[in-house]
């Protein structure tokens, strides 16, 4: 699989084999392992001033999505991205 690219759209199954779409909002890499933060494409597309659920997701070494595993790695993880969002919000341009 080629670089993920932040607003690409995949499909992927949830715990009941259902199919849902997501939307890339943001790649991170983290020791050496890349992460996505994604989102649910129809929660996106629905306007709304409520905060959007965003879900991270390892890139295994074939590039698919993998679950976080641990709790610490999801902290960190989130943690990240909550830095990287702070960062884009302090900065306009």
């Amino acid at each position: 699989m080629s670089k993920i690219e932040i607003g690409e759209v995949f499909t992927i199954s949830d715990e009941n084999n259902e199919e849902q779409e997501v939307e890339v909002l943001a790649t991170m890499t983290l020791e050496n392992t890349e992460y996505v933060a994604v989102s649910f494409v129809e929660d996106l597309k629905e306007e709304k001033d409520e905060d959007i659920d965003v879900f991270f997701l390892k890139v295994d070494e074939e590039g698919d999505f993998a679950a976080i595993e641990s709790d610490d790695e999801f902290d960190k993880v989130s943690s990240m991205f909550d830095e990287m969002m702070d960062e884009e919000a302090a900065d306009p341009n």
